[in-house]
């Protein structure tokens, strides 16, 4: 039996990740937000997006 093999990166405070060597996912801790067929092109899109930061759970309750 083999183990699965991640690959993973960030680029702007997006995950930037590969299972298995599937396709290139480009995430948030919640969302999935593109699939890519290359790394090149899920860095690009994971660049050309703003800049992520999580916000915390006492900031999103106050507001």
């Amino acid at each position: 039996m083999s183990a699965p093999v991640l690959n993973k990166m960030h680029m702007n405070g997006y995950d930037v990740l590969s299972v298995n060597n599937g396709p290139w996912r480009v995430c948030t801790k919640g969302d999935r937000l593109g699939s890519f067929g290359s790394r090149e092109e899920a860095l690009a899109f994971a660049a050309a997006l703003p800049g992520y930061k999580a916000r915390s759970s006492r900031q999103a309750r106050s507001q």
